[in-house]
């Protein structure tokens, strides 16, 4: 695809199957170059009309803590509507962790839905992302963890991820306990090779449904991207993955001169206090209140239990409320948690957190309305993907992004009422240390 035929229209439409991976994706397109818009559901034509500027446009989604009958009834909606803005690419977006299974989360029978409705034969895959340092190698996954690299089976995070732990490192194996469709890899051997069209043409007669491309460092990067941006015709438009597909593409649009230098964003400002509300149980999530606590936050736990089962909602809720709000009337910032840690939650990871998400982000609403907080924070991808529907939110666009935490970027929040708010929405494992108290106090991409 010439350079020419992507100057008009819309380069990339995307659906990510929850949030902070949604704007995962919008911080690399926006940082990138190609200004993008996430809403937070299909927008009518006169919010669509405010963005039409922007070059890529997402659907920020749940799918990710949903079950496959929930996938059959909700996604060919949505991946129609994306299909009809007819962009050069439509992605499915999914963790770089790949944490799914045959009954939350299925990428597999979202593969089947999405080949379906886009009438493709074949969907690639991109899931390695060097910058997030996440490597697919021989199909083989690998992620990072603090200061080293871990197959992801052996990951500490992940491997004994609550609701959706990685056992298996090879995810073609890892797919196909969730889809019956023949899937293949275009390994480092296969991507070295001058032959990479004739085993294009081998999975043809293969009738291999998806196709991993596996990205391990910046030469199977560029790969990876001009694979899709040359065999569009092949491929289709449909495409599942990280947002290694975005980092893979923009080096593709970077050339072909579509995706231009980012004007620098206006630092964040220093505030006094903002509000956090948390439902990871991930350890690194766990570390970072730790630190916050220490540094003018106050830590308030909340009743996972109540929030769940509905049993004690109210006063929990109540006291809950009460408590960070005494923290921000004494001038600190209150992090209302739901665990601390993975064992703070042991016994209860089999319910639902959804009930749990949707009160978090009551509270964290009723924070933001009774002190006209300009910037909050929402920790967990499910949960981020379910308070957010409480803070009448209907699109997201980079407000800046955090280079030293890839993927959790500062974001405008559009609300219907009017009116921007600062937010922060951080995957459970994503951030250092120090995250909760550098975004109160404006100092992102500023070394500690």
């Amino acid at each position: 695809m010439t350079g020419d035929s992507m100057s008009d229209g819309l380069l990339l439409s995307y659906y990510g199957d929850d949030f902070t991976g949604s704007t995962d994706v919008m911080e690399a397109l926006s940082s990138g170059g190609v200004p993008t818009v996430l809403f937070t559901g299909i927008p009518d034509d006169a919010r669509a009309a405010r963005f039409a500027d922007c070059r890529a446009v997402g659907i920020a989604g749940v799918s990710r803590s949903q079950t496959p009958d929930w996938m059959d009834g909700n996604l060919p909606a949505i991946f129609s509507w994306l299909k009809g803005l007819n962009a050069h690419h439509c992605h499915y977006k999914v963790c770089s962790t790949f944490d799914s299974s045959p009954r939350q989360g299925s990428i597999g029978r979202a593969l089947e839905i999405g080949l379906r409705c886009f009438d493709q034969k074949t969907a690639a895959l991109v899931v390695g992302a060097p910058q997030l340092r996440r490597f697919t190698y021989f199909s083989q996954l690998f992620a990072a963890y603090r200061d080293r690299v871990y197959r992801i089976d052996r990951h500490p995070v992940m491997s004994a991820h609550p609701a959706t732990p990685m056992q298996e490192a090879d995810l073609l194996v890892h797919l196909g306990h969730q889809t019956g469709f023949a899937t293949a890899c275009l390994d480092p051997e296969i991507l070295n090779e001058p032959s990479l069209s004739e085993a294009l043409a081998d999975f043809d007669r293969q009738a291999v449904r998806c196709i991993l491309i596996d990205v391990y460092d910046a030469f199977s990067q560029r790969q990876a991207g001009l694979l899709l941006d040359k065999e569009l015709d092949r491929l289709g438009p449909f495409v599942i993955g990280s947002s290694g597909v975005e980092y893979a593409l923009l080096e593709v649009w970077k050339d072909a001169g579509v995706a231009r230098p980012a004007d620098a964003p206006k630092p964040l400002q220093k505030l006094e206090r903002i509000a956090v509300v948390s439902g990871s149980c991930s350890p690194t999530t766990a570390r970072q209140i730790d630190v916050a606590c220490a540094n003018g936050f106050d830590g308030i736990p909340v009743d996972f239990q109540a929030l769940v089962s509905g049993q004690g909602l109210e006063a929990a809720c109540v006291e809950a409320l009460a408590q960070a709000s005494a923290a921000l009337d004494a001038g600190r910032s209150p992090i209302l948690y739901t665990a601390r840690g993975a064992q703070s939650v042991r016994g209860h990871v089999a319910e639902s957190g959804d009930a749990a998400g949707r009160a978090l982000g009551h509270l964290l609403n009723a924070l933001i309305e009774r002190h006209d907080l300009p910037r909050a924070v929402i920790a967990g991808g499910d949960t981020s993907s379910h308070a957010l529907s409480a803070l009448d939110v209907f699109a997201l666009t980079l407000r800046h992004p955090i280079p030293e935490s890839p993927g959790s970027p500062v974001c405008d929040a559009h609300r219907s009422q009017g009116g921007v708010l600062e937010l922060a929405l951080k995957g459970g494992q994503i951030g250092r240390d120090d995250y909760f108290v550098k975004l109160r106090d404006g100092r992102v991409g500023i070394p500690s």
